[in-house]
């Protein structure tokens, strides 16, 4: 009697259940979704001074709300994982021509030249020198979303094609991407003729000199500066690019010359630092590093007989049973200690990635620089972040800006679920290096009107 009493109150039971486990669901959703989180302008961090006011009333992105797709751009994880899968939405073509650099190792790096599509705001010829990503080119569609942007607002594009990066462009020389010093290289507008012959060439240059990416991309500034002996640049660099184009710029004062300004977006600062991190699993950070480490397996045996072919003379510290290591690693820091370091003549990974990062010569640029992170990349750990923060309060010509949404390198903008082809990123790097260049013309006419008054009296 008493249990068919019971008997109606078990649909009530189940639908109890149901109802938690939907809403365990949508509790998990919201998380991960992070759509609890609000928006907000980006933190700045920086010095009073005269550019940073300019910069503040110039610059409306740096103190407006950066505003995410209202499901899914709050969350760092999706942000990262379209610009990986997809990198951008409706990419344009942009028209370009590609030009060869013989290197003195005989390395053949490449990179991209675009003209610009539109007048200049202050009517200046201006090249914008940019680096992409770990393993990128000109041909991603980020860095063609950038530069058709850049091009409609009067800036000639030069992008560097890291070494061994386009799958249709063979090797040379025994030598891919990496991060790297800065030495000269020859241009050659025409791959089928005979290379020439370098003007500052190395007979048999040591592996420690030829350190890949800030090599190929001071022969790029290079031709630019000869070819456009008028121009102005303005250097951007994404993600390791980033690492580089800092790093260049402070290695010798001579690299900043005709220099305006640099922009460096998603970099980690420091890779020793950086390994650790991406041995965790916090913010599945362990996850990327395979992800990446297997693109770069792929990517170095690409090039395999180019590496390691019998007719390469490889370093006596890279044995057979390294080589065979390539095909089991599973992080980016296997890779680096079983081969990279290797090729190019470190002892050590930590020497290797000391020697590579950029934080070290941050602190000898003296151009107006803009360092951009986002709160939420999941592969840049919060720790790095110090390093940005602190050069901004010591340094009068640097800003910091972290914005609490983006990824890495996401950035999207849009309403509600689809996003927008033009990202925030894009938007704030232009009118970053729009308004430098307002300022560099504000403080040309000061002197022009200053000189005028004392040639008066």
């Amino acid at each position: 009697m008493n249990a068919m009493l019971e008997t109606p109150e078990l649909p009530a039971v189940f639908d109890g259940v149901k109802l938690a486990a939907v809403a365990a669901v949508l509790y998990v959703i919201v998380r991960c979704l992070n759509l609890k989180s609000p928006t907000a302008p980006p933190e700045l961090y920086f010095q009073d001074s005269g550019l940073s006011c300019f910069l503040l009333k110039s610059c409306p992105l740096l103190t407006k709300e950066y505003i995410p797709p209202l499901i899914w751009g709050k969350s760092g994880h999706i942000q990262t994982a379209l610009y990986g899968k997809m990198g951008r939405v409706r990419s344009p073509h942009p028209y370009g021509h590609r030009k060869f650099i013989t290197m003195s190792d005989g390395a053949t790096s490449t990179f991209d030249l675009f003209e610009p599509l539109a007048e200049h705001c202050v009517g200046d010829d201006v090249t914008m020198v940019i680096c992409p990503g770990i393993a990128n080119h000109s041909e991603k569609q980020y860095i063609r979303t950038f530069v058709d942007y850049a091009q409609k607002n009067g800036y000639r594009c030069a992008v560097l094609n890291h070494l061994g990066a386009l799958p249709n462009i063979e090797l040379t020389s025994p030598r891919m991407f990496t991060y790297g010093l800065n030495q000269d290289g020859t241009f050659l507008e025409n791959p089928s003729k005979t290379p020439l012959a370098p003007s500052h060439s190395l007979s048999n240059p040591p592996l420690h000199i030829l350190q890949g990416c800030t090599w190929e991309f001071g022969a790029m500034v290079n031709y630019i500066k000869k070819t456009y002996p008028l121009t102005q640049l303005v250097v951007v660099g994404f993600s390791l690019g980033g690492n580089i184009v800092c790093k260049y710029l402070g290695e010798t004062q001579a690299n900043q010359e005709k220099v305006l300004c640099c922009v460096s977006v998603c970099q980690g600062y420091s890779a020793l630092r950086a390994q650790e991190t991406f041995m965790q699993w916090d913010q599945c950070r362990r996850f990327y590093n395979f992800l990446m480490a297997d693109n770069m397996k792929k990517i170095i045996l690409s090039h395999r007989q180019a590496l390691f072919g019998d007719h390469v003379k490889k370093p006596q510290s890279l044995e057979d049973t390294d080589l065979s290591r390539l095909y089991t690693a599973t992080s980016l820091m296997q890779i680096d200690d079983n081969v990279m370091r290797k090729f190019h003549g470190y002892n050590s990974l930590k020497e290797y990635y000391e020697e590579e990062s950029c934080m070290r010569y941050l602190h000898r640029i003296y151009v107006p620089l803009m360092l951009v992170n986002a709160a939420d990349d999941p592969l840049v750990h919060e720790s790095l972040l110090t390093i940005p923060k602190s050069l901004s309060e010591k340094r009068e010509n640097v800003m910091f800006v972290l914005p609490l949404h983006g990824g890495h390198l996401g950035f999207f903008e849009g309403s509600v679920l689809f996003p927008e082809p033009l990202t925030w990123m894009d938007k704030l790097v232009v009118e970053y290096a729009n308004a430098i260049c307002q300022w560099e013309r504000n403080k040309s006419q000061c002197s022009d009107t200053e000189q005028v008054e004392a040639d008066l009296e």
